[in-house]
């Protein structure tokens, strides 16, 4: 199965029990209903990014669905917790992309988001003999990757939270979920 679609979607959950906050969490980011298979990070060739709620609109409770899931969890007390996928897209049709996980704690969105980013589109570039300086700050390579004109589309996906104050567990989660292509076209908005 190659998939044709892929969405990013994340959420946050609190619970006394570690595994109710994780299904709190997948609640928050709609895909609780499926059978999650963790995959590895390639984003096939031709797989298009789809918005979250056209996403979530083309699976259905029950089935088999492949992620990509960053997961991290406290039960510390403002402990500051991140998930966050990183997305890398080539501008060839026939290129397959990257995704990357990165969990976290102490980082805000903001740098987790960036990290996780990072991550993928060095996965990619150095796939596809982008020269760079990994010493470099992350805005200057984003800057060589993209006018290179072969990678064409970076984002991520980032949930971060602080742990409860009263000590249940704060799970956080982020995910790249796959679309199977039987699941058919994307709706209209």
């Amino acid at each position: 199965m190659i998939p044709k679609y892929f969405f990013l979607t994340k959420g946050v959950g609190r619970h006394r029990e570690k595994l109710q906050s994780f299904e709190l969490a997948l609640r928050d980011a709609g895909i609780e209903m499926c059978n999650l298979v963790a995959v590895s990070s390639i984003v096939p060739p031709g797989c298009e990014l789809l918005s979250k709620e056209k996403g979530l609109k083309m699976i259905h409770p029950g089935e088999i669905t492949f992620v990509v899931i960053a997961r991290n969890a406290t039960d510390e007390p403002h402990r500051q917790v991140a998930s966050s996928v990183g997305v890398a897209i080539p501008s060839g049709k026939d290129q397959y992309g990257y995704l990357s996980e990165h969990h976290s704690f102490g980082q805000t969105d903001e740098v987790a988001g960036d990290y996780a980013e990072d991550l993928a589109a060095t996965m990619l570039a150095t796939t596809m003999g982008i020269q760079f300086d990994p010493a470099t700050a992350w805005d200057e390579r984003k800057n060589i990757f993209k006018t290179t004109g072969l990678i064409i589309k970076t984002s991520n996906c980032t949930q971060s939270a602080q742990g409860d104050k009263n000590g249940l567990w704060t799970t956080t989660v982020s995910a790249a979920v796959f679309v199977p292509p039987e699941n058919g076209k994307p709706p209209k908005e």
